[in-house]
């Protein structure tokens, strides 16, 4: 859908030149929107060159978080690519991991909050209105002509998102270093994951930034599956990969087809210690256990 998206687009505008200034923000939303194919990885990419530390095979994996975790309709894919961009600047920034962790959720937060500004929801359906796995609902989508409000986000929503995340990486030395835990650090680590793969997702935690929606434990083990599927298959988007949907597949049966965070804890987490004190408990040990093993 995203590169049927990027076809249309590419034959109804000529393409922007170049414009990034550092003081306003990136200018180019749009056009990395376009090379990029999917919001998840633009965002990604765009936070990634803002710190400085581009990263390919990571960033294509990402594809696999649009349209709201493989297509699902939750968070949006662009907080999901900021979130991982984020949480790679933090691990090199941080002098440990539960600081890291930390820096993660919070910088996540301010991006969550930042769009939610501006969007008023963080859902990717409520955004598009569109139902991707219906054909009926794809094609409204292309012809009434709303998959472009996407591409007018990604360029408003750009210099936002940067603004956000360094304000939330920024005051790394206000926020706690005792122990910190995130559900999706902790499936990537039993996934045989490196810290850095770690601390990316991490904030992930509680349905991203805490907020209880869409399983952040199931979008690192997303995430993670992709990136196996790109170190196979060099030039290929993850968007579709095997791997992922079989892990979606695996977690729906494990929860009873719930995806919420909210409703598969019983919680909402007031803060990153409550996360924490949940998953030192054992809170959602099982489900953890079977997407690291899928």
């Amino acid at each position: 859908i995203h590169y049927i998206l990027l076809a249309v687009f590419k034959s109804t505008f000529k393409m922007a030149s170049d414009v990034y200034d550092i003081k306003d923000g990136p200018k180019d939303g749009r056009k990395v929107f376009r090379k990029m194919g999917t919001c998840s990885r633009t965002f990604f990419y765009i936070l990634n060159r803002e710190f400085g530390h581009l990263k390919e095979l990571e960033e294509r994996a990402s594809d696999s978080l649009a349209g709201g975790i493989l297509q699902q309709g939750h968070q949006c894919g662009m907080l999901w690519g900021a979130s991982l961009a984020v949480g790679a600047e933090a691990y090199r920034k941080c002098e440990n991991q539960n600081q890291a962790i930390a820096v993660a959720v919070n910088a996540t937060q301010k991006i969550m909050q930042s769009f939610s500004a501006r969007e008023h929801t963080i859902n990717c359906r409520d955004i598009t209105h569109c139902d991707f796995s219906s054909k009926w609902s794809m094609a409204k989508y292309f012809f009434s002509g709303n998959f472009l409000h996407c591409f007018k986000l990604a360029d408003d929503w750009a210099p936002e998102a940067v603004k956000a995340a360094i304000e939330g990486l920024s005051n790394k030395e206000n926020l706690s270093t005792k122990q910190c835990l995130s559900c999706a650090s902790e499936v990537v680590k039993k996934m045989g994951g490196s810290k850095e793969e770690m601390i990316m997702v991490a904030g992930f935690a509680g349905g991203l930034g805490l907020s209880g929606a869409a399983c952040g434990a199931l979008g690192a083990a997303v995430w993670m599956k992709s990136l196996e599927f790109c170190r196979e298959e060099v030039k290929k988007s993850s968007m579709k990969n095997s791997y992922a949907k079989k892990t979606l597949e695996t977690f729906y049966q494990a929860t009873n087809s719930k995806i919420l965070c909210s409703e598969i804890t019983g919680k909402h987490f007031q803060n990153l210690k409550d996360h924490t004190e949940f998953i030192n408990g054992r809170g959602c040990n099982k489900l953890i256990e079977i997407l690291a093993k899928t």
